[in-house]
């Protein structure tokens, strides 16, 4: 049995103590039950203070998982183009200084247990130390703005990633297509983009990894969507020389890997 795995049970039994609407639910046998039904807790948990000895347990539960799933770090990743990377697979495991959560308004995470979008998967491996602190932004901006505030189109917020290899998640919520593709969502997309290499800029962070932003179930079309994307990183990077060293293009479908790497072939 694996770290991880003794720290199943006392961590499934510590979010249950705290939540007293799941409290009587019944624990898996199996290690996969497990893993499972501490990631619908994590997901479903409210941005609130955690015990600090169970928060221990969560960090070295963390810190375990994310080795045995391995670590890839960026410099070992061959570029294509001038400090430019094509990656497939999951963002949660790239050691850079920042990745992007593809994140939606309100800024704080994927509620929906297990679910596979990247979001829920940030969030799931970053730990609930990361909602509490979107959390926490949010909070300062609704008291400037209103209790109805939720973060703008395209404008990104950055916080520690926590239990990630990476050293910051930006935060930014990509344009949705409800009906046809305009001028205007063009630009809501390329200032995503633009937007995070500046925050990256603006807090010396030297690699990024990029998301494929607004695509799958925001509806923006992933050939035009990657086009803006390439072009938005090239032009910034011309007009910033010497700020950003690595830029990581991570696609997670075979269809985005063979359109980004004609793009950059």
């Amino acid at each position: 049995m694996t770290e991880s795995e003794r720290l199943l049970d006392p961590l499934i039994e510590g979010f249950l103590s705290e939540s007293g609407e799941y409290k009587g639910i019944a624990i898996p046998d199996d290690v996969e039950g497990k893993r499972g039904l501490l990631r619908s807790l994590m997901n479903v948990r409210a941005p609130s203070p955690m015990d600090p000895e169970l928060l221990g347990l969560q960090d070295r539960y963390l810190r375990e998982r994310n080795l045995e799933r391995g670590i890839v770090y960026c410099r070992e990743i061959p570029t294509v183009e001038d400090g430019i990377s094509i990656w497939q697979g999951d963002i949660t495991r790239l050691e850079c200084d920042a990745i992007v959560n593809a994140a939606n308004s309100q800024m704080l995470g994927c509620f929906r247990p297990c679910h596979s979008c990247i979001d829920n998967c940030i969030h799931t491996y970053a730990g609930v130390q990361l909602r509490l602190e979107c959390d926490r932004i949010m909070g300062s901006y609704r008291s400037e703005f209103g209790n109805d505030y939720e973060q703008p189109t395209s404008v990104p917020i950055i916080t520690d990633a926590y239990n990630l290899p990476s050293q910051k998640v930006i935060h930014v919520a990509g344009p949705i297509v409800y009906d046809r593709l305009d001028e205007t969502l063009e630009e809501k997309l390329a200032d995503c983009y633009a937007n995070s290499l500046e925050l990256c800029r603006d807090n010396g962070l030297r690699s990024i990894a990029f998301c494929c932003i607004s695509t799958g179930v925001y509806r923006f079309p992933s050939e035009r969507a990657a086009e803006i994307a390439v072009d938005t990183v090239r032009e910034w990077r011309d007009k910033n020389r010497g700020f950003v060293d690595r830029v990581i293009f991570n696609v997670f479908l075979d269809k985005d890997r063979c359109i980004y790497e004609r793009l950059l072939g």
